[in-house]
């Protein structure tokens, strides 16, 4: 019986059978398109979306390709991103940001905002942080759609409902946050994009501040940032020192020390250690202020830190040291920086406190002659370039 039904299928009837084939494939790829142009046309028009990222700067920093991304595939609507206070003025200047909703750390802050959240009506909500206060916040805000990553910490994807899985651990944070991107049908096109707004009075505050220590205009100088809010991730101070001496001695231009109030106290240590004293700039500027300040600078010469992706993002070569953490998830974005750490076992550990037998043994592993190399190296690079 099996034989026959072949048999008469390959004859007229299976003329019929061929037709209703080609007309099953021609209705089959119909309807296809048609729930692609249904998918397209039910698309949801978010109109107004609040982002949640309160810290820190580097992290910041990396969400910022994220929040592009959205921005271009709903131009239409008001993006509000929450952030702690100390921050507000940084997230100020990203461009496609419209408001910038400051929060205080206590959680007192954070449930004061419960309230004037749902008054807003957001229709998409997408928590960055991953963490139980930004989803508890997200979701007491009553939006129809909460999107964080499925592998959250401190329970947080009980509070989403959309999770978004992340395929690998070893991934940049920038690539891993743009997966929620994609998750709400903001996809990225070309290469992760970090967009400042630096208004021409942030510049002229720049121009100003340097020329009061004697740079002028048009002058090279290289900008070292010497502390890290881990002591862990601290390179020696004699060999920051050392380093910025041997800078000078080569006609690398001055060395700027940059940082905010609380990091005086490293900056002095350094400088207390260097036969020419640096230009000190630590605590003299804002938060605000660094890009404008960053982009003037020829390199930044860097522990693992907000500053260090600042200027990655501003687009000038950074010479990187790692100890405890690792390059590959948090390393300085994109092309032309370098990055340095000492050969350990127990690298990366992402510890604030060092159990190794030799302390910090991953960051004194690096010379400074290896950070002079890197910097000879991306001088040359750059000469090339021009």
């Amino acid at each position: 019986m099996r034989p026959r039904a072949r048999k008469s299928v390959t004859s007229g009837k299976g003329e019929k059978g061929k037709s209703c084939e080609i007309r099953g494939s021609c209705t089959s790829r119909l309807s296809r398109n048609s729930r692609q142009s249904r998918a397209a046309y039910m698309m949801p028009d978010y109109r107004h979306i609040l982002f949640i990222k309160p810290s820190s700067l580097g992290d910041i920093v990396h969400a910022m390709p994220t929040c592009a991304a959205i921005r271009r595939a709903y131009p239409k609507a008001q993006l509000t991103w929450l952030v702690k206070r100390q921050w507000a003025g940084f997230v100020e200047h990203i461009d496609g940001v419209d408001r910038v909703w400051p929060v205080k750390s206590t959680l007192k802050g954070w449930l004061s905002q419960v309230s004037p959240l749902r008054a807003e009506r957001f229709d998409l909500v997408v928590d960055l942080q991953g963490l139980f206060r930004s989803a508890a916040i997200g979701s007491l805000s009553g939006s129809p759609l909460l999107v964080g990553f499925a592998n959250g910490r401190e329970g947080s994807p009980w509070f989403y409902s959309k999770r978004v899985p992340v395929p690998q651990s070893e991934m940049h944070a920038v690539d891993r946050y743009l997966l929620l991107a994609k998750a709400v049908g903001a996809v990225e096109s070309g290469a992760p994009e970090f967009r400042f707004r630096i208004p021409q009075t942030d510049h002229e505050e720049v121009d100003r501040l340097l020329s009061q220590s004697g740079v002028t205009p048009g002058m090279s100088w290289v900008a070292m940032n010497v502390s890290a809010r881990w002591p862990t991730k601290r390179w020696p101070a004699a060999s920051f020192a050392e380093t910025a001496d041997r800078l000078r001695q080569e006609g690398c231009g001055a060395v700027v020390m940059i940082g905010g109030p609380d990091e005086r106290a490293d900056v002095a240590a350094v400088s207390g250690m260097m036969k020419t004293p640096p230009i000190d700039l630590a605590g003299a500027t804002t938060v605000g202020l660094l890009p404008a300040l960053l982009s003037r600078a020829s390199m930044l010469i860097t522990n693992d830190s907000g500053p260090m992706h600042v200027a990655a993002a501003v687009g000038i070569p950074v010479v990187a040291l790692f100890g405890p953490t690792s390059a590959v998830r948090t390393g300085p974005y994109g092309v032309g920086h370098d990055v340095l750490t000492g050969k350990v076992p127990c690298s990366p550990c992402f510890s604030r406190t060092c159990h190794n037998t030799l302390p910090l043994e991953c960051l004194k592993l690096v010379s400074p002659q290896q950070v002079l190399a890197a910097v000879r190296a991306q001088r040359i690079l750059r000469m090339v370039s021009q």
